[in-house]
């Protein structure tokens, strides 16, 4: 087993809230769910040590995008189809907050290089392909961090396991016939993206699938993967979204099954002693104070990884 770290703090998290993305009053993205997760996060996890994440160069980024969709997005060029392909109104500020949150992601796989795990307190854009974003995603933090991985780290064999009740579409595209890395998505059957790429290993699930029939299906999809595949470090998606109360998600796992879901992944990487970044991924309550306590508890949940394994 690695040793533990001995500096003073159990777990970093990366946070970029503060990079606000300027959204129409009327948009159904919940945005105010970040900055409530850090701010909670700052008051009830005193172990876990908030930080600022670096933004992502346009080398980083280039590892999993096409430089001439990464210029065209930076400057502002993208077609009126293309911005509404991802859903939120060009800005500046939406290129730096995801640059940010693609940042934080690369951060947090740093850190978990160290620690044995780190959160991104966002991140999870698996909707944004090589040269397009889609879906609230303009970069995919977890394409490119899988690359800085590769690139910068010493790590060979990356894994994504990707449990947002969405398909990773952008990261199947981007890397689902790589043989160095492995997708693994668990998502919904008839829910978006309505076109679905194929990642290595896809799980769809039927609408109104609960807790025991999604814990079994992933039980399933973390053995079938481990015989195909023997990664050295996870890369972990908890989307909120496959919560029963969601109002995209179809799926009725409830916050217990939610939990139940997390530790599975956490004791995937304790037991096969895996490095481990989190990211947040999606959430659609109707109140985002429930979108922020499962995110909480996924956090929580690492905190407690880093300080017992």
């Amino acid at each position: 087993m690695r040793d533990r770290p001995t500096h003073l703090h159990d777990m970093l998290a990366w946070y970029a809230d503060h990079f606000v993305l300027p959204l129409p009053e009327t948009h159904r993205f919940p945005m105010d769910k970040y900055r409530r997760l850090r701010e909670r996060v700052a008051a009830e996890l005193p172990g876990v040590t908030l930080s600022e994440p670096p933004a992502a160069t346009d080398a980083e980024l280039c590892r999993a995008h096409d430089a001439s969709y990464v210029d065209r997005a930076s400057r502002g060029e993208l077609s009126v189809n293309e911005i509404r392909m991802i859903g939120f109104p060009w800005s500046a500020q939406m290129i730096e907050r995801s640059r940010r949150s693609a940042g934080a992601t690369m951060a947090a796989c740093r850190s978990a290089l160290r620690d044995g795990v780190s959160v991104n307190l966002a991140g999870g854009t698996h909707h944004a392909k090589r040269a397009s974003g889609a879906g609230y995603c303009v970069f995919n933090d977890s394409a490119v961090a899988a690359r800085m991985l590769q690139a910068e780290c010493g790590i060979e064999r990356v894994a994504i396991i990707d449990l947002d009740v969405h398909q990773g579409d952008g990261t199947a595209e981007i890397l689902g016939r790589a043989d160095d890395v492995f997708t693994l998505s668990l998502h919904g059957d008839r829910n978006f993206p309505f076109r679905k790429e194929r990642s290595h290993l896809d799980v769809a699930l039927p609408d109104g699938c609960g807790d025991d029939a999604y814990l079994a299906a992933l039980d399933d999809a973390l053995t079938r993967m481990s015989a195909r595949f023997d990664p050295q470090f996870i890369l972990f998606l908890a989307g909120a979204d496959p919560f029963e109360g969601d109002r995209l998600g179809r799926l009725k796992l409830t916050k217990p099954g939610l939990a139940a879901r997390d530790a599975r992944v956490f004791d995937y990487c304790r037991r096969h002693d895996l490095p481990l970044a989190v990211a947040m991924a999606g959430g659609y309550a109707e109140d985002i104070a429930d979108i922020v306590d499962i995110h909480f508890a996924t956090v929580a949940a690492a905190l407690r990884h880093a300080t017992t394994r």
